[in-house]
């Protein structure tokens, strides 16, 4: 059974560098944050549609990779939990599909990236005075789920951090 190792977090925590990052220091397949494609295109405000398309988007990203993976495990630049965070945020709500989705689909390790990084300007990236309030939900949410998470911090470190944390997860055989 391959194991999936989601970086997950809230807006310009370095998640897509370090996911990159990651895959090439163990030399293992990762999948993209299909929301960001999307988004990109969107020409109105998101809605709730948008969101499930984004939610089925992502999934089958990872299929994909999983059906190509070669190793024991990939690497995942976010979740679908990202859509839950964002509809409950922006829309008040979340879809159905996603909250069912949420126990059938886990992860194995999270790791939550730190907000300890200088923000970085994005077109796609909107709350640079929220960081601690979506912070504060992730940790929420990854509680709810019971899952298994380690947060990584540290600007000159992240990636060794982020090494020593997946090195002893894959160590301890979980």
């Amino acid at each position: 059974m391959i194991k999936k190792i989601a970086i997950v977090g809230p807006e310009s925590t370095g998640k897509s560098t370090l996911t990159k990052l990651l895959a090439k220091h163990y030399h293992t397949l990762w999948v993209a944050e299909f929301a960001r494609y999307y988004c990109a295109a969107l020409t109105a405000p998101c809605t709730m549609q948008d969101e499930i398309n984004m939610f089925h988007g992502q999934v089958a990203l990872e299929e994909s990779v999983l059906a190509m993976a070669d190793k024991d495990f990939i690497l995942c630049d976010t979740t679908f939990l990202t859509v839950k965070i964002w509809s409950d945020e922006m829309l008040g709500e979340t879809p159905q599909l996603v909250l069912d989705a949420l126990q059938e689909r886990t992860y194995d390790l999270y790791l939550l990236l730190d907000i300890d990084l200088p923000w970085q300007e994005d077109p796609l990236r909107d709350f640079p005075h929220m960081r601690e309030h979506f912070m504060n939900i992730w940790l929420k949410e990854l509680a709810e789920l019971n899952a298994n998470y380690v947060l990584i911090n540290g600007i000159e470190n992240r990636l060794s951090n982020a090494i020593t944390a997946i090195d002893t997860f894959l160590a301890a055989g979980k």
